[in-house]
């Protein structure tokens, strides 16, 4: 199983899908990295070469993935909330960030419903 910045990644899936498995990597990213190195995309994982695995590798290390993304966006939302932003003030109440409606959805950012009694009659 090939490793690539720290993540083992899949053998029997195509090195387009593969390489989706690192942290910032997305299905363009990976093209982007493949196209640079001239490899198909369609090439399975197990079928790569060593000097493939060299240039898939010297082309991650360029790129911002897993651990040093995951902290710069840590970092990001911190500084939000620190200035006291609307998109800070939405992330410290953990609520819907980028303008989606709350009356109704939003059940993943706000967590399992939390009934409220009401008064007998």
């Amino acid at each position: 199983m090939p490793r690539f910045a720290g993540v083992d990644i899949p053998r029997n899936k195509t090195i387009g899908i593969s390489l989706t498995y690192i942290y910032g990597i997305g299905r363009t990213t990976a093209k982007q990295i493949l196209a640079a190195c001239n490899i198909d995309e369609n090439t399975r994982t197990t079928d790569l070469t060593d000097e493939q695995e060299t240039a898939i590798r010297n082309q991650i290390d360029a790129i911002k993935t897993e651990g040093d993304l995951r902290r710069e966006r840590a970092l990001d939302i911190k500084r939000l909330m620190e200035i006291n932003s609307y998109r800070g003030s939405r992330h410290r109440k953990s609520l819907p960030v980028h303008g989606q409606r709350t009356r109704t959805n939003a059940r993943t950012r706000k967590g399992p419903r939390r009934t409220v009694a009401n008064k007998k009659k």
